[in-house]
């Protein structure tokens, strides 16, 4: 039976050097007030200390809260760090580019499945997932600074064909959270949008002989949850901690509590505001209308999220199925600060079934952000300069999706004007998108797949992949080719011989065209 104690008792519990798992999204699943603990711990004691930190997804709220509590403790106490996603810790992030901190980045859906690889006893997983980007060992493995040096990652052959192996570990500790406990320490998720990973890093931490720490927010009588409700089952969990700050309990990274995240209310579509129109809003009508009827579709974090505003304006809500990789089915998903949850969604599935779902090849369309695309159409959105982001699902995602698209403005910091059909640079921008080399291979045009439509699209033009190399194929009405398109890209890309105009009616302030393109 789980044993209910205070966070600084559990920080107590962890032994120097362990191998420490959490789970979730933002800061869904994040055990704050345990963190903050553990950071005070050491401070205090120096212990614990050297501790091998393992987790999915970005787990913060880009501020202050999160993983990056663990960073604030300086150097010592995270001593290596892997995750799909590193850059909402900004304290972490800044001992990794010092070299004081051994840093991974690994695609998440690999991640959140490895759990359940480590809790099976079986030695890991074996996946094409990753090949030909950053994290395949024949280019970085996934290293993320000149420290690392373990290889979490191995080439093999199997059956006549190349894949990724992604070595199993013994996990020493489980930091996990839920919504409530009952007395025996079955946990459930009522008030949590995600419903992550945490059961698979509990199994993996239990049958590693490690044990689980799992912080909630109210605790209930034993037998008063719905088993069906229950995500953790008491027989996993070692101790319980029972928060007494309720900014140890946001169910995201912008919000305590929005019931329409966890199925308890149905949040009016008028609630949901439109976007302005700008030329952000351009990219993401011409992302739209890449959909059709029936698609199932993913949408990223950024600009990406938004396109489900523009399908939810259009009216089209209905017609298609939006999908985030932490889980969310149906309804509309949330761009930032709450990316990860989303309104009234239909389903809640667990994070891993998820990408069992998505590695699968069971999306239709994603649609994505632009870091850095190159004249391969490679695409960097994980790291630049000593600005460590990671993948997070982006690898995954984009290698099993049938069409991908890439969506982001032409250049950084221009300043544009949208409307009458067509769009004007009134001062041209600092930094190109476009470049000669990308710093780092998180989408390899190269190795995308033969049965694969990749799209770039942007407020001035549209590449698709053709014969792995970037191919312009339309450009924004009231731009000239050579000045607006040629010369503010590092290099020359293919031309298509029937290049078109982009449809001058996503330029004017209202639209209401994507039913016909979707039909």
């Amino acid at each position: 039976m789980a044993e209910f104690i205070t966070a600084a008792e559990a920080a107590k519990k962890i032994p120097d050097g362990a191998t420490v798992g959490v789970a979730g999204m933002g800061l869904s699943g994040w055990a704050e007030e345990v963190g903050c603990a553990i950071r005070d711990s050491f401070r205090e004691t120096g212990h614990p200390c050297n501790l091998n930190l393992k987790q999915g997804s970005a787990m913060g709220d880009w501020k202050e809260r999160g993983v990056t509590r663990l960073g604030e403790a300086g150097e010592g106490l995270i001593t290596k760090w892997s995750g799909a996603h590193v850059g909402s810790a900004f304290t972490l992030r800044e001992l990794a580019v010092q070299n004081k901190l051994q840093c991974h980045c690994l695609p998440q859906g690999v991640i959140v499945n490895l759990w359940r690889e480590i809790a099976a006893g079986r030695p890991g997983l074996l996946t094409k997932v990753g090949l030909g980007t950053f994290v395949d060992p024949r280019i970085d493995g996934g290293r993320m600074n000149s420290c690392t040096t373990d290889q979490l990652v191995e080439l093999v052959e199997f059956q006549g064909e190349e894949y990724l192996f992604y070595k199993s570990f013994p996990l020493d500790v489980a930091i996990l959270r839920g919504t409530t406990a009952d007395e025996k320490g079955n946990i459930s998720f009522e008030h949590e949008s995600i419903i992550n990973e945490g059961y698979s890093v509990a199994a993996a931490a239990k049958n590693s002989g490690g044990i689980v720490i799992v912080q909630v927010e109210y605790v209930t009588k034993g037998g008063t949850i719905n088993p069906k409700d229950v995500k953790i089952p008491g027989v996993l969990v070692d101790y319980v901690v029972q928060a007494t700050d309720k900014a140890a309990c946001w169910q995201a990274e912008g919000i305590y509590f929005e019931p329409a995240f966890s199925g308890q209310i149905k949040k009016p579509l008028a609630a949901i505001e439109p976007l302005p129109f700008d030329e952000r809003k351009v990219i993401c009508r011409r992302c739209a209308m890449e959909m059709k009827q029936g698609d199932v579709i993913n949408l990223g974090v950024g600009m990406a999220a938004d396109v489900s505003r523009i399908i939810a304006e259009e009216g089209m809500l209905d017609t298609v199925t939006m999908s985030t990789e932490s889980g969310m089915m149906g309804g509309i998903p949330s761009g930032l600060p709450n990316f990860g949850s989303a309104y009234n969604p239909e389903a809640t599935l667990e994070h891993g079934a998820m990408f069992d779902l998505i590695d699968g090849g069971g999306l239709s369309v994603t649609c994505l952000g632009i870091g850095e695309i190159d004249r391969y159409g490679n695409n960097n959105v994980s790291r630049f300069g000593p600005r460590l982001t990671g993948p997070g699902g982006f690898i995954n995602i984009t290698q099993a999706t049938p069409k991908v698209i890439f969506c982001g403005n032409f250049v950084g910091k221009a300043k544009l004007q949208a409307g009458s059909g067509k769009i004007t640079v009134l001062e041209e921008g600092t930094i190109k998108k476009f470049v000669d080399r990308v710093e780092q291979i998180t989408f390899s045009g190269q190795y995308a797949g033969e049965h694969q439509e990749v799209l770039y699209i942007t407020e001035r033009c549209v590449f698709r992949l053709v014969d792995k190399k970037l191919t312009l194929t339309e450009i924004a009405p009231g731009l000239d080719l050579q000045r607006d398109i040629l010369d503010q890209m590092e290099f020359e890309p293919a031309i298509a011989d029937d290049l078109k105009t982009m449809d001058p009616g996503i330029f004017m302030e209202h639209w209401g065209g994507l039913k016909a393109c979707m039909e």
